[in-house]
């Protein structure tokens, strides 16, 4: 599918972003080791998420699905054995964080993904698990499909090389199979969702800086979730508000964890106005709505310990940057390169089609912001993230856009241009 984007004058509404990816991910999965009914309200009904939602029900999880809410009965920590191979689809999040879950459990499985993740790293979790005691095979080169043995695990103490909220959830969950103390450590904080809603269903886990301490817990406990809108998706509608002359946004119920709210962070460094209104607290999840008005961004650098609390939003925030007065250097972001595109190579190669100045580095890019970039045709490269940023691009830029293979947009935001068409 390609979508046409015009040009738009400015932006003013309100805004309901979808459930947060991250939390509905991990709302399904614990929900199923745990004892009980767990009821999800505002579950993601994305491709992703229902990835999440096919492979816990082949592990024997009865999971129903309604107009509004998800319904889990728990199955207590230890599943049944699938007869067929799990499809992660096109989610990271479900093959490693499930992973984490099949290295505990008293058979054996096999786990796969659609080519894009079947070129995403997995060594990054098969090392600390087979440190653990599970029995893990790579089809090659430490790539899915992965055969995983269950068997009974140890903790371990674990330095990861990368800040990664998927690595860190799948030891995590591995770790309620343990016979005793896990300890995680980061370069950087990532994520902290599994932590904070592990807790929630009764886990034991102790945070310290970059630091996690997992204690084994006999059983987790149903509960109700309530899914926060997702930052992420926010991100796109913050950079259109900010860009585009004359507008305001008001983005409802956003999940503003402070491990995910680098995009807030850096668009007001910019000199954006992004504020934080209606604060509150939603099953250990800090919730709040969001203002955006627009204002004349001006280029910084971007890194550090920044990166994993906005290594998503880097696609969009590259498109602020191209529309920025001065330059924006973006470093350290090196796992842009293994997501579902090299996002690094994919945004550097198609914002040069619309006429941004901007160059690719070995661990970001460095853009040379102008007031004014024209319409082209551009590749989504089958990445949702960059579909909709370019999509953000196409609405100050000169002319009529062109995305093609827009229908990826379905993984995370299944009605991102419906939304923005209403503004």
């Amino acid at each position: 599918m390609d979508v046409e984007i015009s040009k738009k004058s400015h932006l003013k509404g309100v805004v309901n972003v979808p459930g947060d990816k991250s939390i509905s991910h991990r709302a399904i999965m614990f929900g199923s080791i745990a004892v009980g009914d767990t009821v999800v309200k505002g579950f993601l009904k994305s491709e992703d998420c229902f990835s999440t939602i096919n492979c816990m029900r082949k592990l024997g999880v009865d999971i129903k699905v309604d107009k509004d809410d998800v319904y889990v009965r728990g199955k207590d920590l230890y599943l049944n054995e699938s007869l067929d191979i799990l499809d992660a689809g096109n989610s990271g999040t479900t093959m490693r964080l499930l992973s984490g879950i099949l290295a505990g459990q008293k058979f054996t499985s096999t786990i796969t993904g659609d080519e894009s993740l079947r070129k995403r790293p997995m060594k990054r979790i098969i090392q600390p698990l087979s440190m653990m005691g599970a029995k893990i095979t790579a089809a090659y080169d430490d790539y899915a499909p992965l055969t995983i043995k269950g068997n009974t695990l140890k903790g371990i103490n674990y330095k990861t090389e990368v800040a990664s909220a998927q690595v860190k959830s799948c030891i995590m969950l591995a770790s309620l199979y343990a016979q005793d103390v896990t300890i995680i450590e980061e370069p950087y904080l990532s994520r902290n969702h599994s932590e904070l809603m592990l807790n929630y269903f009764g886990g034991n886990f102790e945070s310290y800086d970059n630091k996690v301490i997992c204690h084994p817990v006999e059983k987790l406990h149903g509960c109700e979730i309530l899914v926060p809108g997702d930052i992420s998706s926010a991100a796109y509608f913050m950079v259109a508000a900010s860009i585009l002359p004359n507008s305001e946004v008001l983005i409802k119920n956003v999940n503003i964890n402070n491990t995910r709210t680098g995009i807030i962070d850096v668009l007001n460094k910019m000199g954006g106005n992004v504020e934080i209104i209606e604060e509150k607290v939603v099953n250990n999840e800090p919730v709040a709505d969001i203002v955006v008005k627009s204002s004349h961004l001006k280029g910084i650098e971007i890194g550090g310990e920044i990166i994993p609390r906005l290594i998503d939003e880097i696609p969009v925030i590259a498109v602020a940057a191209a529309y920025a007065d001065g330059t924006t250097v973006i470093k350290d972001a090196e796992e842009l390169k293994v997501k579902e595109s090299n996002r690094i190579d994919t945004m550097v190669s198609q914002l040069r089609k619309m006429g941004a100045d901007i160059e690719a580095t070995n661990d970001g890019m460095v853009i040379n912001g102008k007031s004014m970039l024209y319409g082209a045709t551009v590749d989504s490269y089958n990445d949702h993230r960059v579909a909709m940023s370019l999509s953000v691009a196409a609405l100050k830029a000169d002319g009529s856009t062109k995305i093609k293979n827009a229908e990826c947009v379905n993984i995370s935001f299944p009605d991102f241009y419906s939304v923005l068409n209403v503004l």
